[in-house]
């Protein structure tokens, strides 16, 4: 017999009301005429603060009873973070469980060293955080009085006219928010189409806020439904339960806000070596065949493919942990492996968390899951049914003890290499946890029926010898979690639409009102940890659509069901800044020109509002596919999919996208080695791969609107073609030199923008950003492992100040902990380039075969070369280039390495 656990959001004696007094909330109510709160007994030593808080005056019971008593803890944490915590003095509420975001080992520093001060006023409550080297306040609460309710917190800071804040995702809003009039909602859905100014896949309620004086970071733990509105000099949170648990970050350089925020939420897991290649996926690969099809046209037309991806058509019924015996059969799935690996490619697979509902039917994921009692469950204890693609399923609870063994034994058995499908990584959809069945869902077959789930297949298998490859809780309550008081602006009717019912009680107590938007990303970690059990010592790669704060120690994110529009190409870039730059998860990118088709992935809200959210739809278009195919080379994950309906967009298709692929693929490649170093780096400390100009440039104001350019590392400035069948560009280029990447001449920024013009289709504008060294491959290659044989040729591209540095790190590209590393950092100056650290991986015996200098003004009088060979220079006026041919092998301390022009 089930036992009753103990409701998790508790409420205080005073609290208590019946649930006829809350139909009487007045929703809507003003809380600017709210009492706010009263400090009291305050206390302090060097490194911390506390006090309680009392209600000032007669509740306004805005959305719910007031809570009277609350209590303030301060704590300075480092030098550079301070946490406040805002919550009930009498009685516990819901917070983020320290299972699903691992908070920062205790500790405490002197409040008097610190880099950033907290203040408060007495009465009414508010407080301050100011910079304590310049007394700037940067939060500051007085905005409006603090309200505290069961289902309702609202506190208000004051911000800057103008105010440049950045963050609160995820969204497809421009990077820089509007700072008129901007709602970000949290409340995690499927959300197809990805439309500007709703809720999407993802919470990550932190933002930056930049000033010509420093940059600053405001993180708020809270895992429940929220809206944080900014309009002209204020910034307004409005929750709809959990706590106020904030992190402030002093920066004072976005970078460093950027590392700080890492420390916090957890520094991004490393990713293969492999990881980093092109990726072909689509929905609608009909069968084995037309999958082992693609891989071969790739190579037939000289495409590098690192990794083969397949969507759900796998799956017998659309059955998680299945594969159709015909479409799709065991031994020919091997078969593709089997050929991947061979030729140095990879494959993966996707998986949904929704479990068909297929009791007595020898479903082994069902049966195994059944027994272990690991669904999520109504209020009255039965199991949760919603309807996704296999049509009734269930859904695991990953709060239950028992779910992270179930989930990794049916990771283990299905993708066993010798009876299932080895398969390198996988990919996660479906996890907000999305539910195609409208609430309340009172007949969820009779949904499955109406909605064809699953789908029928469109054609017969082909024959299975087809060659291929041939040249809990107690609900009873006074809260209303179904329809809470304050409706937060969750573009969907209510909070359970087309997700689990948020009175959903978890194993351990929870109720899925406050866990909602935890669900994916416990998924991912969890399903990562299953991967790490079948191959311990490697690497691996998880693709999830739903985040969390901190995914990225786990995973890497795919920007969800975009469509084929210009509009989508260009709101990716500001899609994976988000995430790569601010939100910590670096492994990011857009599917390039993924879904045109009218393709029922969900219901919207209804048919009629589905068909019309299509209309904007369509088939790709030739010049669209060539450019997005550019822009993709320079997403950290690059992956080509596209939905079932729509026309085939493989690269090879198009002569035009083929060769812009050709291009891409080739620079993204030479590329590789550098930005593997900067995800390294990014692995230990948090620096972002990829930056926003005003990241590098933050006293330049002209930056900090720009979200169509983005440097790629710190050095590789991306400025795409963006409008609609161009063939030129504006572009702004900062006071700072630069060099053309395709030919290496100079080019001197003055803080203006400039055209370029005669941009072919298949290119795209890239600069190098003066003051660094490059290290590049020589060339490329079809697969990475095949591109690690390649020597290195190093660029040098002086600043103003003539000076650069880079540095180079190689490993074996898979294992979790490595036996041998290289580390190297160059430096230039007075014409000189030089090397140190030391070389203890290099098992392909690579070497560098050229050092190019940019922006020399004058022809050399010679060349000095230590540590290796000379074998000649050239000079070239007209691009201001010499080009050195060397022979230096890259082993020992390097000892002597020098290139010197004279």
């Amino acid at each position: 017999m089930l036992s009753k656990p103990i409701f998790a959001l508790l409420l205080s004696s005073t609290a208590a009301v019946n649930a006829a007094s809350l139909l009487q909330v007045r929703q809507g109510a003003s809380t600017d005429s709210c009492p706010g709160y009263t400090v009291s007994n305050p206390k302090s030593d060097k490194s911390s603060f506390t006090a309680d808080l009392t209600l000032a005056g007669t509740p306004c019971n805005a959305y719910g009873p007031d809570i009277k008593n609350l209590k303030l803890e301060v704590t300075y944490e480092t030098a550079t973070r301070i946490h406040v915590k805002l919550t009930d003095a009498k009685n516990k509420r819901y917070e983020v469980p320290e299972e699903v975001f691992d908070r920062p080992a205790p500790s405490k520093f002197d409040s008097k060293k610190a880099d950033i001060k907290f203040n408060y006023t007495k009465s009414p409550f508010s407080f301050t955080i100011t910079r304590t080297s310049t007394g700037e306040v940067l939060f500051d609460s007085s905005a409006a009085p603090l309200v505290y309710e069961p289902q309702y917190l609202r506190l208000k800071t004051k911000v800057p006219s103008q105010a440049n804040i950045y963050g609160l995702g995820e969204h497809t809003n421009n990077f820089r928010l509007d700072p008129s009039n901007t709602t970000r909602t949290f409340w995690n859905r499927d959300a197809y189409g990805v439309a500007p100014g709703t809720n999407l896949y993802g919470t990550h309620p932190i933002y930056f806020e930049h000033r010509t004086t420093g940059t600053h970071g405001v993180f708020l733990l809270n895992s429940n439904g929220m809206d944080v509105k900014l309009t002209d000099g204020a910034l307004e949170y409005n929750a709809i339960g959990g706590i106020f648990d904030f992190y402030f970050l002093a920066g004072p350089s976005p970078v460093e806000v950027a590392k700080q925020y890492a420390s916090l939420v957890g520094k991004p897991a490393e990713m293969p070596y492999w990881a980093f290649g092109f990726h072909q996926c689509r929905y609608g690969y009909r069968d084995f065949v037309e999958v082992s099809q693609v891989i071969t046209k790739y190579s037939a037309a000289g495409i590098p493919l690192e990794t083969m991806w397949t969507d759900i058509d796998y799956m017998k019924s659309r059955w998680t942990f299945t594969n159709d015996p015909d479409y799709f059969p065991t031994n020919r799935m091997q078969e593709i492996v089997n050929y991947l690996h061979n030729h140095n490619q990879q494959y993966i697979l996707m998986i949904d968390p929704a479990v068909a509902y297929q009791p007595n039917k020898n479903y082994g994921a069902y049966d195994r899951g059944t027994a272990d009692d690991i669904w999520m469950k109504n209020p009255d204890g039965t199991p949760f049914l919603g309807v996704v693609w296999p049509g009734v399923t269930v859904f695991p609870d990953w709060f239950h003890p028992k779910a992270p063994a179930y989930w990794a034994e049916e990771v283990e058995r299905f993708f066993d290499p010798k009876t299932g499908i080895n398969v390198d990584g996988i990919w996660i959809d479906m996890n907000e946890a999305a539910n195609f069945c409208e609430y309340p869902c009172p007949n969820p077959q009779q949904a499955a029926i109406d909605r064809n789930m699953p789908p029928p297949r469109p054609r017969d298998p082909p024959a299975k010898d087809t060659p291929i490859f041939t040249k809990r809780q107690n609900t009873n309550s006074t809260i209303d979690v179904l329809n809470p008081p304050y409706a937060i602006g969750n573009v969907l009717p209510n909070l359970s639409s087309n997700t689990a019912a948020v009175n959903i009680i978890h194993k351990n107590g929870l109720i899925e009102y406050d866990t909602h938007n935890l669900y994916g990303t416990m998924m991912s970690s969890i399903t990562r940890d299953a991967m790490l059990q079948r191959r311990p010592t490697q690497r691996t790669l998880i693709i999830t659509r739903s985040t969390f704060a901190g995914a990225g120690s786990k995973v890497g994110k795919w920007l969800g069901d975009n469509l084929s529009t210009w509009d989508h190409y260009r709101n990716s870039i500001a899609g994976i800044l988000g995430f790569a730059s601010l939100y910590q998860v670096p492994m990011v990118g857009a599917d390039v020109y993924v879904d045109s088709s009218c393709t029922l992935r969900w219901a919207l809200i209804d048919e009629s509002s589905f068909v019309h959210s299509c209309g904007f739809g369509g088939n790709t278009t030739e010049t669209l596919c060539a450019r997005w195919t550019t822009l993709g080379a320079f997403y950290p994950f690059y992956r080509n999919h596209n939905g079932d309906t729509s026309i085939s967009q493989e690269f090879y298709l198009w002569e035009s996208v083929t060769q812009a692929a050709k291009n891409a693929i080739s620079i993204r490649y030479r590329l590789l080695d550098y930005i593997y170093t900067h995800f390294h780096r990014a692995s230990g400390d948090g620096t972002p791969i990829l930056n926003p100009l005003w990241f590098k440039y933050p006293n330049d104001p002209n930056t900090y609107p720009i979200d169509l350019q983005f440097l790629f590392g710190d050095s590789i400035l991306v400025s795409p073609v963006t409008a609609e069948n161009s063939t030129s560009v504006d572009i702004y280029l900062p006071k700072d030199i630069f060099y053309e990447f395709s030919t290496f001449t100079p080019v001197q920024g003055s803080g203006s923008k400039i055209t370029l013009s005669n941009i072919a289709f298949t290119d795209i504008p890239l600069h190098i950003r003066g003051g660094a060294v490059i290290p590049l491959r020589a060339e490329s290659g079809m697969t990475t492992k095949d591109l690690r044989s390649k020597d290195f040729h190093l660029v040098v591209a002086p600043g103003s100040d003539g000076q650069a540095t880079g540095s180079l790190y190689i490993d074996d590209g898979i294992s979790l902990k490595q036996k041998a590393t290289t580390e190297i950092t160059f430096t230039y100056a007075k014409s000189e380039l030089k090397a140190e650290g030391a070389v203890g991986y290099n098992p392909e015996k690579v070497k560098i075969s050229k050092v190019s200098f940019l922006g020399v003004n004058q022809q050399p009088k010679g060349v000095s070369v230590g540590g290796g060979k000379y074998k000649g220079h050239k000079y070239d006026a007209s691009r201001k280039v010499v080009d050195v041919e060397v022979e230096i092998g890259l082993s020992g301390s390097l000892g002597g390495f020098s290139v010197k022009l004279k």
